[in-house]
């Protein structure tokens, strides 16, 4: 229990010396590790666990989504958007026919964004800069202004 509690703490230091970008890795990180667990659940047939854990990382990404800016982040907020319906979508269909292939093709897409947003945070680091650089490769630019 003790652990638990220590953990918990750890996470809340975390989010709250995190800035806007590394918080969105963060989520990009809890949905995958929520998605992992609910291939796992789903593998053993326990439904609760897998229900939770898919209800998890469901509320994740409604969180992403809500943090776009549409105004400064354009056509590729509306792609975001987009893309998270998408994998709302797919999870929720993957919930009820506990097919773990749409939970795995839906990490693949968490896991490019993130690895996308991880190199942004890297830039934004090098450069120094509170506002963060041009975007990755195959993304435009306004990523960072993505998020509220």
């Amino acid at each position: 229990m003790k652990t638990q509690v220590v953990h918990q703490q750890y996470l809340a230091t975390q989010v709250t010396t995190a800035d806007r970008l590394q918080l969105v890795v963060m989520l990009y990180e809890g949905a995958l590790g929520f998605l992992r667990q609910a291939r796992e659940h789903m593998e053993v047939k326990d439904a609760p666990a897998k229900g939770r854990c898919l209800g998890r990382a469901l509320d994740i990404i409604a969180e992403l989504n809500a943090s776009l800016n549409f105004q400064e982040g354009g056509e590729l907020a509306a792609n975001l958007s987009r893309l998270y319906h998408f994998m709302t979508q797919h999870l929720t269909r993957a919930n009820l026919t506990w097919n773990v292939q749409a939970v795995e093709e839906v990490m693949a897409m968490l896991t490019d964004l993130k690895q996308a947003w991880e190199q942004i945070c890297r830039q934004a680091r090098s450069a120094q800069v509170s506002e963060p650089p041009a975007a990755p490769a195959g993304l435009t630019s306004g990523l960072g202004s993505l998020v509220v």
